[in-house]
């Protein structure tokens, strides 16, 4: 004999049944609407970094064209070089070109900062710059210049490698396209040179 369960009950059970699962559904779907909530908020935050870093490359071009700018009319005009320069004691044609200079090495640079060469690129650019005696003059006569940038910053950690090419091409300026740091530089911006220091 089969038991038999009244309409009404059946309904009640039916309905507790039909709710539950509503409930279990709804648990489910939360959840996986708020999964989708994160993964939404974490491209948002992936999205606004690139934004921000690219945001971040543009001033720093348009700052670089600002000193370019000035670089430019003080090598046009010798007393507006007076004003922006601190190498004094300088004829006119060789304050030129020690500003010439520094605006190539600032755009090898800001063409490192903002993603156009990477670490190696940046050397290998670097080496043929360090070639020039009128480059390697100027490196000589701002030298100072260089001993107030945090040890921490690019321009400390590039301005190490130029040194470290410069000295080697003195020794042996043959082997040009080896000289410097044979890797990028380490945790405390000391670079390794690719020879052994002298015992």
């Amino acid at each position: 004999m089969a038991t038999q369960i009244p309409a009404a009950r059946a309904s009640r059970i039916g309905s507790a049944l039909v709710a539950g699962l509503g409930l279990m559904r709804a648990f489910f779907a939360r959840g996986t609407r708020r999964r989708r909530q994160e993964e939404i908020l974490l491209d948002l935050l992936r999205q606004l970094t690139l934004m921000t870093e690219e945001i971040h490359r543009a001033n720093l071009i348009q700052q670089y064209r600002l000193t370019l700018d000035q670089m430019d009319r003080a090598i046009d005009d010798p007393s507006l070089a007076d004003a922006g320069s601190t190498l004094t004691g300088l004829p006119v044609a060789k304050r030129r070109q020690m500003i010439f200079a520094n605006r190539e090495y600032g755009s090898l640079l800001m063409a490192h900062r903002v993603g156009l060469y990477d670490w190696e690129e940046l050397k290998g650019h670097l080496r043929v710059l360090c070639r020039n005696k009128l480059f390697a003059e100027y490196w000589d006569r701002t030298v100072e210049h260089r001993r107030s940038l945090p040890a921490e910053s690019i321009e400390a950690r590039v301005g190490a490698v130029v040194d470290v090419m410069i000295e080697e091409l003195a020794d042996d300026p043959e082997e040009w396209w080896i000289v410097g740091p044979t890797s990028s530089c380490g945790e405390s911006g000391e670079p390794s040179s690719r020879r052994p220091a002298p015992s």
